[in-house]
């Protein structure tokens, strides 16, 4: 199966997001991996589902630990 491309969008209706935080994380080098479909600084960004759930994974603290 085909991983599920998203755009910012979809990815912040989804995950409530904001596509501007996108951006910004995007322009930071940080946030979750993205593709770049089309070149260039207005280019289109894609998503591909498993990225943003890996990185929600990653972002994940589990209370009662050390970071606590």
């Amino acid at each position: 199966m085909a991983q599920q491309l998203m755009t910012a969008a979809q990815v912040s209706a989804e995950y409530g997001i904001a596509v501007q935080t996108l951006a910004n994380w995007r322009w930071q080098g940080i946030g979750p991996a993205y593709v770049k479909a089309t070149s260039g600084r207005g280019g289109r960004v894609l998503y591909r589902r498993s990225s943003i759930e890996s990185w929600l994974d990653e972002q994940t603290v589990q209370t009662g630990g050390s970071a606590a």
